[in-house]
């Protein structure tokens, strides 16, 4: 199975990235630091208006009609240059509002007049068509109309206003937005059971994508740091100690894109074994995003700890997206229960 980008596929990345680098700067994530929203307004419709939030929807209902493999691309892309606000959790309520027959707010999701936050349920409580009640994580809702939940048996789209006790938290990341609220007996606007399309399966698979592309974004910013950082006349690059630290982050790196692009092939062409291929990419790829982005401040040496240098950014970011659409420590259990697919 060839799993190199085809031409396609490079020229959406040469796209996305030409986009984010003239309107998401990283430097955006500084400018906006302590404003309500970390997302451009203006920024944000013009890449809806490129069609960076529907990409993987079908052709029938306004979208590109891409596969999850040139998806798994795109957000890899966006997560190697920090782009903020809530495009997985847009992506895919545009979806779900799709196939629930509501063009209308698809619509208006993918072409960024309505913002959609993720929503993650907090210990107890219940999520279905009947309704939502618990205490929710709200991530990058500020400014929403929506969010979207996203449970292993499907996922519900919920008017932000079903939600009361809305507290702010601070963020580890600042290019993320924090937040929880309760809701009694939220109204489910539309729900989409799994068995019609597995949502929760495509979000593992696409946050997987996010930490892969970190772990590829700080993997090149700790080897050209290493080729031009000289030290005592020398660069640093050409000590044992850098050079096999940035080599184990290359390592890494190709590691997680490799499964997470095998795991949506599998999860795309229906593969039985899509589910363990999915949480191993996710397991992978946070490992390997999180390891490498710590590896890269200490490349970094002190500068890598200022507010100014953006390498604690992406262990920031790393950590925030490891801990959605799974908790690690739960994703690696049900690997190791399951065992090695036949």
């Amino acid at each position: 199975m060839d799993l190199l980008p085809s031409e396609d596929q490079r020229d959406l990345i040469a796209a996305a990235t030409d986009f984010l680098l003239s309107r998401m700067p990283i430097e955006g994530i500084r400018a906006r630091d302590g404003q309500p929203s970390a997302v451009d307004p203006d920024a944000w419709r013009e890449g809806a208006e490129l069609g960076l939030l529907t990409l993987g929807l079908p052709e029938e209902y306004g979208g590109s009609g891409r596969y999850l493999d040139d998806e798994a691309l795109l957000f890899a892309t966006l997560a190697e240059h920090l782009a903020t606000g809530p495009f997985l959790a847009s992506s895919l309520a545009a979806r779900v509002a799709a196939e629930c027959g509501d063009l209308d707010l698809a619509g208006h999701i993918g072409d960024g007049s309505a913002l959609v936050g993720l929503a993650e349920l907090r210990g107890d409580g219940s999520v279905g068509p009947e309704g939502v009640k618990g205490t929710f994580d709200l991530i990058d809702c500020a400014g929403a109309s929506h969010v979207l939940v996203v449970t292993e048996a499907g996922a519900a789209i919920v008017d932000l206003t079903e939600f009361t006790d809305v507290e702010t938290l601070e963020s580890v990341d600042p290019g993320t937005r924090l937040a929880t609220a309760s809701t009694t007996a939220a109204t489910v606007r539309h729900w989409l059971p799994s068995t019609t399309d597995p949502i929760w399966l495509r979000a593992v698979v696409l946050s997987a994508a996010e930490l892969a592309g970190i772990a590829n974004a700080v993997t090149r910013l700790a080897t050209e740091h290493a080729k031009v950082r000289v030290q005592f006349g020398r660069p640093i690059g050409v000590h044992q100690a850098i050079k096999h630290a940035c080599a184990d982050m290359a390592v890494a790196s190709d590691a997680a894109m490799s499964q997470t692009l095998f795991a949506a092939v599998c999860l795309q062409s229906g593969r039985a074994d899509a589910r363990f291929h999915a949480l191993a990419a996710k397991a992978v790829a946070s490992r390997a995003a999180i390891d490498s982005a710590a590896a890269t401040i200490q490349v970094h040496g002190g500068m890598g700890y200022t507010y100014e240098h953006n390498a604690h950014l992406y262990l920031k970011r790393a950590h925030v997206i490891s801990h959605v659409f799974g908790e690690p420590t739960h994703v690696l259990a049900e690997l190791l229960e399951q065992g090695a697919p036949q």
